[in-house]
């Protein structure tokens, strides 16, 4: 740690986030904070400390929690509710030993929902979401969104950008590709010009990432093995962003999607629908107002062919 420590004030890295591997090691094989064995809980607890001690002693902006092993194979042999019980005491020690210690770094869970555990407690991030607001943790913890996970779950990245973005859990990004025929994590790099428009659409819209960033968990693939194939993935993968942030900026600059949204649920900021965001409505005034509206209003088309082909104008243009 010295030494890495030594080489960020010599280059002038910063480091955006550390974690503590309890995964790959055998004793996890029954898990870490969901574990049925309370020595390999204690472990566990031991490795979070240090990594939140070295955490501090580097400078990390977050602290990242990855449940690869926190989850069951069946349900024969599983105490559900103890282990995700005892997996929220240690994130509530991990947050306790940190405002001890004095290190301010933002939390993270990075959601996936299997691999290597058939199912993981943190599936996805509205049910990782859940988790944290169930144990009063949300006030603490933010995700940490990573691409290919988003399609082992059988969700869009940007699904999952939305669904943090709007319950204010958006926290950092691992910026990488799935194949959509293989059903496991490929970690590719980001090559798709739609996806990163599309992501980075959400990030914009989320005035940015905070103390979070966006950080490359992808590799090259096994026949790309000269040295300048690594060279050329990331440099391919920075520009597919750069593109992404430039068209979704546009996007967000000339209203296209804000525009057709507003006008879509405009019925909702008048008479009776405003009466139901602001919650003056009821089952009673619903059914009455139901029952005596001669003249309801017509669905109108949602234009997805329409609003997917200016994407495609947005892109090529930009």
């Amino acid at each position: 740690v010295d030494l890495i420590s030594q080489g960020m004030k010599t280059s002038g890295k910063k480091l955006l986030w550390n974690t503590a591997n309890m995964f790959t090691n055998p004793r996890f094989m029954h898990g870490a904070g969901s574990t049925c064995n309370a020595d390999v809980y204690a472990h566990a607890a031991a490795q979070v400390k240090k990594g939140l001690e070295v955490g501090k002693q580097l400078g990390a902006e977050n602290y990242v929690f990855w449940g690869g092993r926190e989850g069951y194979e069946t349900l024969l042999n599983t105490d559900l509710k103890l282990e995700m019980d005892n997996m929220a005491r240690l994130f509530h020690m991990a947050v306790d030993y940190a405002k001890e210690i004095g290190f301010d770094a933002q939390f993270l869970i990075e959601p996936k929902p299997k691999e290597p555990t058939k199912h993981q407690y943190d599936f996805d991030a509205a049910t990782t979401i859940s988790f944290l607001q169930k144990y009063d943790l949300d006030k603490h913890f933010k995700l940490n969104l990573e691409a290919n996970h988003a399609t082992l779950a059988g969700h869009t990245f940007e699904h999952e950008l939305r669904v943090a973005r709007i319950n204010g859990m958006l926290g950092s990004l691992d910026a990488n590709q799935g194949d959509m025929l293989l059903g496991w994590d490929t970690d590719e790099f980001p090559l798709n010009i739609y996806d990163s428009t599309l992501t980075l659409y959400e990030v914009l819209k989320n005035d940015g990432l905070g103390k979070g960033g966006i950080n490359f968990d992808a590799k090259v693939r096994r026949q790309s093995f000269e040295p300048e194939d690594l060279f050329l993935a990331h440099i391919a993968g920075m520009d597919t962003y750069a593109k992404g942030l430039k068209v979704a900026a546009k996007l967000i600059e000339d209203r296209v999607f804000d525009d057709f949204i507003d006008k879509r649920y405009a019925s909702f900021k008048e008479g009776i629908g405003a009466d139901v965001v602001s919650g003056k409505a009821t089952l009673a005034s619903l059914a009455e107002y139901a029952l005596n509206n001669e003249n309801p209003r017509r669905n109108e088309s949602s234009r997805q062919e329409l609003l997917k082909a200016q994407l495609n104008q947005y892109i090529l243009a930009e």
